[in-house]
């Protein structure tokens, strides 16, 4: 089947016209850096849709073939097939001058990266489409984006899921549905540009194992070290830097790479030396001591308190503790009258060093207490998902707060899952109006949000119905799930507009419970997309969409918190970008959970977006919508990340 069988104009398919080739991969596992290719398969397309090319075939990885449970691949079955390098380079050759397709293209590419690394050869991937990402912009009336439902709903036969070449057959009729559906909605292809990642030295480090005790403060003077301290050490030392850390590592201290205000103690053989540890120490006036002290004190570490017995944290606690409080400037936009003081779900990052922090005002009143999940939309736009057009900043501001109010979600793009358009003052210039009008969706003026009435249209399914909506600083609870898998990783997805003309970057913190970084590989950002545990991973889904990855199954117990958020890169603020919308859900296809949209910004250059957190055996998510002047750095390093100026 071809592209332009479809009713879509093929004129308004031209820019959807490229080489495809369609990957599917089945795996030992689910780390490239560590798991192997079982099964491979490639289908090409022309740039009408139309299949140009087939391959596949069994390999034998010389390891164990993992979950057979799941893709059938037996050790016996794979005996005698080929190894991966004997057929590198004719799967290059398919992949060479094509856009690599798959849903969740990134698992797919990372593990085509790692085998042609193995192999020594070139990867020939310049760009690829996810699928997947594609399908969250169409938003099709789906329970789920897991390729078998985009399949049963497109209407595209799926004869043996998880077998490789069946599923990039049927990943060929999704895609050439999904290209049709992105046609009549004039979106633009997520089309992510791939690095040469072609050397195994792109893998993370390993892991390092994180401190089983809590944090007990400060070194007293001529007291004892205890177990969970924070301790920095900073210029030479006598005795070798690797065994000073594991030595004090073993004796349960907890050995940083950065100094903070909840640094215990800075180890230093030279005060003199004015490094950035020493500078930062005497400023927060952390105890410092030499090299010999510090031995002495190794001899007699007393016990500390673990994690897992320490009591659970509260939901009205800071992302960076309440000291040294700066001035919160007044609140701003024309939502401020409507807002009230709600200290149980407010959020504040007070001590970021920074003076030109900035916090976004208080949640609505109406937003729920902390970790009471919120019940079904209730309003006039309930199920509702409603896209504003054209008006200035405060005004889109204020008519999308107003559509939460009454129940409904707000929209930042046009997609399949929109049931209204609300236009406001220049709306009318909007290129999307044109789209709108073919696709008879109800168009209305500022006035019907004071008082809507929903006529017949199109009906919001039950699964956008079912997504909570959730208002700045609203917290809904994560559900409880059994055993370990792919099941257990939590995403945060945000996307904002897609004629944004600026990079934004979205980024992870793995926090404890001073609300640092336990390291700084606990950072996780677009050069470093996976912490050394690969329990948080972030994954670029698009050019105006990405996603952070979190697997709470194997968080160790010292993690408290995750913090995802975004900075731009470069001279403008969030105001110029507008919204920002996110999801989140039990993994990357699975239905949504909760979504919330955050635009209240103005001349913020970093905002968090949300967190995920534990309340003690359980997990919650809270949208946090609060931005910041300053760039990136400055909030890694209030996180405890050592950045190099």
């Amino acid at each position: 089947m071809s592209l332009t069988s479809a009713a879509a104009d093929p004129s308004v398919l031209r820019d959807y016209a490229f080489e495809w080739a369609l990957v599917d991969v089945e795996t030992s596992g689910l780390v490239p850096r560590r798991d192997r290719v079982l099964s491979v398969a490639v289908v090409t397309l022309g740039p009408d849709g139309e299949q140009t090319g087939e391959f596949s075939t069994l390999l034998d990885p010389g390891c164990d073939p993992g979950p057979v449970h799941v893709h059938g691949l037996t050790a016996e079955r794979l005996r005698g097939a080929p190894a991966f390098e004997q057929v590198a380079e004719r799967i290059g050759a398919l992949l060479e001058g094509r856009v690599l397709v798959a849903h969740n293209a990134q698992f797919d590419y990372d593990f085509l990266a790692h085998e042609f690394a193995r192999a020594r050869l070139r990867l020939p991937v310049a760009r690829r489409l996810c699928t997947l990402a594609l399908n969250r912009r169409v938003d099709p009336p789906t329970d789920d984006l897991r390729l078998g439902t985009l399949a049963a709903h497109y209407g595209v036969p799926q004869v043996k899921a998880h077998d490789a070449l069946d599923d990039t057959r049927v990943l060929a009729g999704v895609l050439r549905a999904s290209l049709r559906e992105a046609a009549q909605l004039d979106l633009s292809l997520p089309l992510v540009a791939c690095p040469p990642r072609q050397d195994a030295r792109f893998a993370p480090k390993p892991p390092r194992t994180p401190c089983a005790f809590r944090n007990p403060g400060r070194l007293t003077p001529g007291g004892p070290l205890v177990q969970g301290m924070k301790i920095a050490v900073t210029g030479e030392t006598v005795t070798a830097r690797a065994d000073l850390l594991l030595r004090a590592a073993g004796a349960g201290l907890n050995m940083v790479s950065s100094v903070s205000r909840h640094t215990s103690a800075l180890v230093t053989n030279d005060l003199s030396t004015g490094s950035a540890k020493t500078r930062r120490a005497l400023t927060e006036g952390v105890p410092v001591i030499d090299e010999a002290a510090f031995l002495r004190l190794l001899g007699d570490v007393r016990p500390g308190v673990s994690h897992e017995g320490a009591p659970s944290g509260t939901d009205a606690a800071p992302l960076a503790g309440t000291a040294a409080l700066p001035a919160v400037p007044t609140p701003r936009g024309p939502e401020v009258a409507e807002v009230a003081e709600v200290a149980d779900t407010q959020v504040t990052t007070a001590a970021l060093p920074d003076p030109a922090v900035r916090t976004e005002p208080a949640p609505p009143a109406t937003a729920p207490k902390p970790g009471r999940r919120p019940g079904k939309p209730r309003g006039p736009l309930s199920g509702r998902r409603v896209l504003v057009l054209g008006g200035t900043h405060p005004d889109a501001v204020a008519a999308r707060t107003r559509v939460v109010e009454l129940g409904g979600a707000a929209a930042i793009n046009l997609s399949a899952g929109v049931t209204d358009v609300v236009v406001l003052d220049g709306g009318d210039s909007d290129r999307r109006l044109v789209r709108i009008t073919a696709l008879l969706l109800p168009v209305h003026d500022a006035a019907w949000l004071v008082a809507p009435v929903v006529t017949a249209g199109p009906r919001a399914d039950e699964r956008r119905a079912a997504a909570h909506v959730l208002p700045r600083g609203g917290v809904v609870d994560l559900p409880l799930q059994q055993g370990r898998g792919p099941e257990h990783r939590w995403t945060v997805t945000a996307s904002w507009a897609q004629q944004t003309a600026c990079d934004i970057d979205v980024v992870g913190f793995v926090l404890d419970e001073d609300e640092q970084v336990s390291f700084d590989e606990d950072f996780v950002f677009y050069g470093a997309p996976e912490n050394p545990g690969g329990t948080v991973r972030l994954l670029s889904d698009g050019p105006t969409e990405q996603t952070v990855s979190v697997d709470l199954a194997t968080l160790p117990p010292s993690a408290r918190k995750v913090v995802v958020a975004a900075a731009i890169d470069g001279s403008p603020a969030f105001g110029d970008v507008g919204a920002l919308h996110i999801v989140s859900g039990p993994g990357s296809s699975a239905a949504a959970l909760a979504q919330a949209t955050l635009d209240a910004a103005t001349t913020e250059r970093t905002m968090l977006l949300a967190e995920i957190y534990r309340r003690g055996q359980s997990w919650r998510l809270r949208a946090v919508g609060q931005g910041y002047d300053h760039g990136l750095g400055v909030l890694a390093r209030g996180y405890g990340v050592e950045v190099a100026d």
